[in-house]
């Protein structure tokens, strides 16, 4: 092998080993500051979980300004959020079939709709324009529930479940906002 050549490969590794130490310095900086959590529940004989990332309030306005109201959100921050459960389960009396599913929401003031889609996305927004990297096409069940206004701030954006006459609340909540998901497990 030629020096030229010798040279231009050791030029590539280096570029490459810069390339990963960068993305992985990127990436510890950003889960600083919206670190991820895995949540699991169980409702009857089945499971839940919910991958999401965490941001902070941080004193700014989130629904209508940080997250803009009528625009598709990747429902916290970083990667796009995952719901998994493994049974058959009925979201507001659809049914979802077992499975994993990126989750997605459209914030509006009075209510908001919630998007379970059956493709997985290596991140939740599309790093040239910033928008969610959601594709309408893989939407397997989509429903729109009311904001429940709270009176005490959630400083860190949740997602939590409860259970509640035979239903299961998925509960996401964030500054003074918050809304529940019914979703019933077929038994």
């Amino acid at each position: 092998m030629s020096k030229l050549a010798k040279r231009a490969l050791l030029i590539i590794l280096g570029i490459i080993i810069i390339g990963f130490v960068g993305m992985s310095i990127l990436k510890s900086n950003t889960k600083k500051h919206s670190p991820e959590e895995t949540i699991t529940h169980i409702a009857g004989s089945a499971n839940f979980s919910v991958f999401y990332n965490r941001p902070y309030k941080k004193n700014r306005d989130i629904f209508g300004n940080l997250v803009p109201f009528g625009e598709v959100w990747r429902t916290g921050a970083n990667e796009a959020t995952s719901f998994t459960t493994d049974k058959d389960v009925l979201i507001d009396g659809t049914l979802l079939k077992a499975g994993t599913y990126t989750l997605w929401t459209i914030p509006n003031q009075n209510s908001w709709k919630v998007i379970f889609n059956s493709k997985a996305y290596g991140w939740g927004v599309d790093f040239k324009d910033g928008k969610a990297m959601r594709e309408p096409a893989f939407d397997v069940v989509t429903l729109e529930v009311p904001v429940q206004p709270l009176l005490n701030i959630i400083e860190q954006f949740s997602i939590y479940f409860e259970n509640a006459n035979g239903f299961t609340l998925m509960y996401l909540a964030w500054d003074r906002t918050a809304i529940a998901v019914p979703i019933k497990v077929q038994e």
